[in-house]
C-alpha cells in the first residue's frame, strides 16, 4: 500500500476545502503550502497589472517564500498537488514547493480549481519544468466534490 500525501496552496480557501476532503478520501497526509508572506486580496486582484500575483506570474523565475516545515518527501509515493489555476497555469509558489523537496522519481497528480481555466496547461508546463517527476494525468476539482465522488476518483487512479 502506497503512503499518500495531498498538499495544496489555497490563496482563498476554494482548494484548501477541496484538498481536505481529498486527503480523507485518499487516506492521505496533508500538508498545506503556506507563503512566507500571506497574500492579501489586493495580492491577488489579477485586473491590476501591479498585483503582488500578477507581478510573480508575469515572472517566470519568480519563486515566492515558502513556510518550509519539516516534511520528509521521500517517505510518500503518490503526492496529489493541488492549487488554484492563475493565469492558466500553477501559481509560482507550486515551482517553490516543488524545488523545495525532492520529488524525482515520484508519483505526482496535480488537481485544480478555477472559475474559468482547465488543468491541461499546468499538467502541461509542470512536466516540461520538472521532468524527474512521475507525472500522472490531474483533474479540475470545481464545485466542492463530495467525499464519495473524490474516493471514486482515487480508486480510478490505483
Amino acid at each position: 500500500m502506497s503512503k499518500k500525501l495531498v498538499a495544496y496552496f489555497s490563496a482563498s480557501g476554494v482548494t484548501e476545502a477541496v484538498a481536505k476532503n481529498l486527503a480523507q478520501a485518499a487516506e492521505a497526509d496533508l500538508y498545506k503550502i503556506q507563503p512566507a508572506i500571506p497574500y492579501t486580496a489586493a495580492d491577488l486582484d489579477w485586473m491590476n497589472k501591479k498585483s503582488r500575483s500578477s507581478l510573480e506570474m508575469n515572472d517566470p523565475s519568480s519563486r515566492p517564500e515558502i513556510m518550509k516545515e519539516d516534511m520528509d518527501a521521500g517517505s510518500y509515493d503518490v503526492i496529489f498537488l493541488g492549487f488554484p489555476v492563475w493565469w492558466y497555469v500553477a501559481p509560482t509558489i507550486i515551482n517553490t514547493f516543488l524545488e523545495s523537496y525532492d520529488f524525482a522519481g515520484k508519483t505526482v497528480i496535480p488537481f485544480a480549481t478555477s472559475g474559468s481555466s482547465g488543468v491541461e496547461n499546468c499538467e502541461k508546463k509542470l512536466r516540461q519544468q520538472y521532468p524527474s517527476i512521475n507525472w500522472k494525468p490531474g483533474k479540475l476539482l470545481n464545485g466542492a466534490p463530495t467525499k464519495e465522488a473524490l474516493a471514486a476518483w482515487v480508486n480510478t487512479l490505483e
